[in-house]
């Protein structure tokens, strides 16, 4: 996301941060397989560590932006009632993930439902390949939801 922020100028009016909804990656870099995947495509994580979403966040974000269902019912565990609406699918922001994703995803989790990102923490690195197919698919869809918002 930062990186396509950067590229459609948009780094200045927009803040992008990471967060878990469990507490068992905290401090951590991530997935090896997910930092190659993502070297290969020019994005560097080598510098991200794991942190845990806390109250504050729904406070300080507009948008909570979630891989899938499971994170969404913990998000709405610790959301205040009030800010309910600012939790979403990532997912649903992409509009043009088209047959090539869906078709990546069904061979490595057949019958996955595509409102989701598929989890690739127990496959190969073929998954981490597919999974930043589906963010950088939404994160276009997310920046053309914005953009509107961000221009006036």
């Amino acid at each position: 996301m930062r990186h396509m922020l950067a590229e459609a100028k948009l780094t200045d009016r927009v803040i992008v941060d990471s967060a878990g909804t469990g507490n068992w990656h905290i401090g951590e870099a991530p997935d090896e397989r997910a930092q190659r995947a993502a070297k290969s495509r020019g994005y560097d994580l080598s510098t991200f560590r794991g942190r845990q979403i806390t109250a504050a966040d729904f406070e300080r974000f507009d948008l909570i932006v979630a891989m899938d269902d499971k994170n969404v019912a913990a998000l709405r565990q610790i959301c205040p009632q009030a800010q309910q609406d600012k939790i979403r699918l990532l997912m649903e922001f992409a509009t043009d993930a088209g047959a090539p994703v869906a078709d990546e995803v069904e061979k490595v989790a057949p019958g996955f439902d595509m409102r989701e990102v598929v989890d690739p923490y127990f496959g190969g690195g073929e998954g981490f390949e597919i999974v930043l197919d589906q963010c950088e698919a939404a994160c276009r869809g997310l920046i053309a939801a914005l953009r509107p918002k961000l221009t006036l």
